[in-house]
């Protein structure tokens, strides 16, 4: 039964006791203010200004302005009534050079934030790292080099000491997978290094600064829980009977999922197969010693999850990840394997398929990799984007959307039921991407995914249906 066929008061019922129910959102994407208050720059900020780098060459400098209109943000989510509000520090704006003593006014604006999300009833699930290197960082190398690592558990304990007294939780790393492939990797993302696999020492660069980031904030006396965020995606051949499909649909399963989870769950890189090893020598040849530091114990773990992957042998044509907006297409056209649509799911306006049972599949393949080594999970991100569908009195309505967020969260709670396929896994709540429309990355403000609509020319925020769907869910749960 997927959520779409689910009434309110049903799906509401399926929902379990203490279950959190929050929005997400990323501080480069929503906070504006990029030269205000002893903020420096980021990687990301650079990149916005690389000619073809972004679609329409939009930039975050100002997004939804976040930085001077968060309470009205707040008082949104209060009206709302999330029990937790998933947000991220811009690692410039609490420490601008990447290194050395903290920014008093960057530590200002997330302490007051914090302190006014508490009053309003709200629980903080803070993010330290969601794609914004601070720029002096990025040049020196950026997470290719272990140095990055090394600054970002200093940040880590700053950020710790200034706010682990009434941070929720904390989350280290938001989808090291996504900084990898599709910054260091593809280039579409910054920094916009098109090195293959080459830019796998990434990967293992950010695992490091998880578990120095870990270990500082339990250091620095923080009393939140304290977790790292992938998106994980189940990925199948595009011909199940064809070999070079299979083998290839393997090596995506492990450049995707295997060696980020792995590493921070058992302590090890995943078993390769031997004709695949020359690919994953840059992880394979990392200290060993690294592994003891990287899989600290977890209070929980964040899966964030959008779509499944088909792949297929043979390199594909530009324009194979149509949709998208972000250049992906081009990129993968110089690998040996290639992305294959989904014709039998409806799509997103981001051209990715709306496959709520693949999102069981990811819990399940979660609860059977890794079993009791596996710690409660979050759904730290799930979300659509839609265009607009009417505009009538006000309200704006989203129904595919509402239908998309009820068939993905019923399926995931289903499935971490007794008798289902993930019922190993003790899932905890379930975050919605994202609060507002904000900076889709190299998308630009073409992907609309939040439950407020952002007129980005006036910044006025207009709650969707999606929003009082969401309002009414919660009153309804048990």
């Amino acid at each position: 039964m997927t959520g779409s066929a689910l009434s309110l008061p049903a799906l509401a019922a399926l929902l379990p006791a203490d279950f959190t129910l929050g929005v997400a959102t990323a501080a480069f994407q929503i906070e504006g203010g990029v030269r205000e208050g002893g903020r420096g720059p980021s990687g990301w900020d650079d990149f916005t200004r690389q000619s073809g780098r972004i679609l329409n060459a939009d930039t975050a400098d100002v997004s939804c302005d976040h930085y001077h209109r968060f309470a009205e943000d707040i008082a949104l989510m209060k009206d709302l009534g999330v029990d937790s509000y998933r947000l991220s520090l811009a690692w410039p704006r609490v420490q601008p050079g990447g290194s050395g003593p903290a920014n008093p006014a960057g530590l200002a604006f997330y302490d007051q934030l914090v302190d006014d999300l508490l009053a309003a009833g709200i629980k903080p699930m803070a993010t330290l790292y969601h794609w914004d290197t601070p720029l002096p960082l990025e040049l020196a190398g950026g997470w290719l080099t272990r140095s990055t690592a090394e600054r970002f558990g200093e940040y880590a304990a700053l950020a710790g000491a200034a706010l682990g007294d009434r941070v929720d939780k904390w989350i280290t790393v938001n989808e090291p997978s996504s900084v990898t492939l599709n910054g260091y990797g593809l280039g579409v993302h910054a920094p916009g290094r098109a090195l293959l696999f080459d830019g796998l020492p990434a990967a293992h660069h950010q695992l490091l600064g998880h578990g120095l980031a870990v270990q500082a904030l339990r250091s620095a006396g923080a009393t939140g829980g304290i977790g790292i965020t992938n998106v994980h995606t189940p990925v199948v051949p595009a011909a199940v009977d064809d070999t070079g499909d299979q083998l290839f649909a393997e090596l995506f399963d492990l450049l995707h999922n295997r060696i980020f989870a792995d590493p921070v769950l058992l302590g090890r890189y995943p078993d390769v197969p031997a004709f695949l090893a020359p690919v994953f020598e840059p992880l394979l040849a990392m200290p060993a010693a690294d592994l003891e530091t990287i899989r600290q114990p977890l209070d929980f773990y964040g899966l964030n999850y959008y779509a499944p992957t088909r792949i297929a042998a043979g390199p594909g044509p530009s324009g194979t990840a149509a949709g998208t907006g972000d250049g992906t297409a081009n990129a993968l056209a110089g690998l040996p394997f290639r992305p294959e649509p989904w014709p039998e799911y409806p799509q997103t306006a981001f051209g990715w398929p709306v496959a709520p049972d693949y999102f069981s599949t990811a819990l399940e393949q979660m609860a059977n990799r890794y079993g009791a080594a596996l710690p409660p999970v979050y759904i730290t991100e799930n979300g659509a984007s839609f265009p607009d569908e009417l505009t009538t009195g006000g309200r704006i309505e989203d129904s595919r959307r509402i239908d998309y967020l009820g068939a993905h969260l019923a399926a995931a709670v289903d499935a971490a039921q007794p008798g289902g396929p993930a019922e190993a896994l003790e899932l905890q709540g379930y975050y919605i991407w994202s609060l507002l429309d904000n900076f889709e990355w190299a998308a630009g403000y073409c992907q609309r995914l939040g439950l407020v609509h952002v007129d980005f020319e006036t910044l006025v925020r207009t709650p969707r249906d999606s929003y009082y769907w969401l309002q009414e869910l919660i009153r309804l749960r048990p």
